[in-house]
């Protein structure tokens, strides 16, 4: 009768081990917050938006009011949810931040599905698609079509954090890649001359022939990047998700998706 390796043998009488403490490594896993309770008890939605999205989540510069597509449907939902709306600014590189630390309950301004957000926040149905276009100045002579685009000696633009920085890294074999973070943007990069065209998506390049007389904006070929939109919610909370899909439902067959489509010109990307 051996005894099991490096464990003493049992005696009558003999107090069984003690177990070792609890610890924070033994503890389960503490269950996620309850988001909707959360969000009706303070009676406020937290929703993140970049403000310089124009046609989606804009602060107008005219007036500082905000305005586009997500701006009416963040409205909507806080209305749905009977609270009110509390906007957050920031970007397209930290809004997965914002919304891990839950600065915001949820961001809504035209955030494209990808595999890489995927790993850190949770998707809604999706509402809208684009592809992505190229902007480039009415005086340019180095981009006059969308072949000219990848080509040795071009700079091309992209704003941090969106879709169009790991697009364009895989998609250029010539030209240069400048991703541009806040405070500097696509549009001086392209007017001071150190990029010759950047990339965007439906929306913003309507802003820019809306806006600016000395853009010039490029339809890409078969669609180029096309990608899905949708809202953004922290992983973890399948009732704050379920709500928020059942608000896009009943948006889509009510017609509060098309109307806000159809005041801010995005009729065309809407997806039902």
């Amino acid at each position: 009768m051996n005894a099991a390796l490096g464990q003493a043998p049992n005696r009558p009488g003999a107090s069984p081990a003690a177990r070792p403490p609890a610890t924070a490594h033994s503890r389960p896993p503490a269950e996620p917050p309850d988001r909707l309770a959360l969000i009706r008890s303070r009676g406020e939605l937290g929703i993140c938006i970049w403000p310089d999205y124009f046609a989606i989540s804009y602060r107008n510069p005219r007036n500082s009011e905000l305005e586009g597509l997500d701006i009416d449907m963040a409205r909507a939902l806080a209305n749905r949810l009977l609270v009110q709306p509390r906007f957050v600014e920031t970007n397209f590189a930290e809004f997965m931040d914002r919304l891990e630390a839950g600065t915001c309950d949820i961001a809504m301004m035209g955030v494209g599905i990808s595999a890489a957000r995927q790993q850190r926040v949770a998707f809604s149905k999706p509402y809208m698609t684009s592809a992505v276009y190229a902007v480039t100045t009415r005086e340019s002579n180095r981009i006059t079509r969308w072949e000219d685009i990848d080509t040795v000696g071009t700079v091309v633009a992209v704003a941090g954090g969106t879709l169009m920085e790991p697009l364009m890294r895989r998609s250029l074999k010539a030209a240069e890649l400048l991703v541009v973070r806040p405070p500097r943007t696509r549009e001086s990069e392209l007017q001071a001359g150190r990029a010759d065209v950047f990339m965007s998506d439906f929306a913003y390049t309507r802003r820019m022939v809306t806006m600016h007389d000395w853009a010039r904006v490029i339809e890409p070929p078969d669609r180029f990047g096309e990608a899905l939109y949708a809202y953004a919610v922290p992983r973890g909370d399948a009732p704050w998700l379920a709500e928020v899909n059942g608000f896009l439902t009943v948006a889509k067959t009510d017609g509060t998706l098309a109307r806000a489509g159809a005041r801010h010109g995005l009729s065309t990307a809407l997806v039902y």
